[in-house]
């Protein structure tokens, strides 16, 4: 089993009002968590309008399989037309093995 984890940050270069940012941060949240069963969660910047960073974890048979998820993630951010994605820092932790 493998875990990983990335944090990134999204410009919301259209939200004038904390709700503005929480309809397209929850919106993103919640399809990323439903297509790919993340956890995930806004991490910091709540208080700013147009910036977010949000973190995610997700578990996987192996470090390949967690590669192409990550990727697959990435490149939806990269799609959200709402947003631009202006920072992007996955990482691979180590493999638990079973003694």
């Amino acid at each position: 089993m493998v875990v990983g984890v990335a944090t990134f940050e999204l410009h919301i270069p259209s939200a004038r009002s904390l709700k503005d940012k929480r309809r397209v941060v929850k919106a993103l949240i919640e399809r990323l968590h439903h297509r790919y069963r993340l956890s995930i969660v806004e991490s910091r910047y709540h208080d700013l309008h147009q910036r977010a960073e949000i973190g995610l974890a997700a578990v996987a048979v192996s470090a390949g399989e967690l590669e192409r998820l990550l990727e697959e993630v990435h490149n939806i951010l990269d799609q959200v037309p709402e947003a631009y994605l202006t920072r992007w820092e996955p990482q691979i932790l180590e493999e638990a093995t079973s003694g």
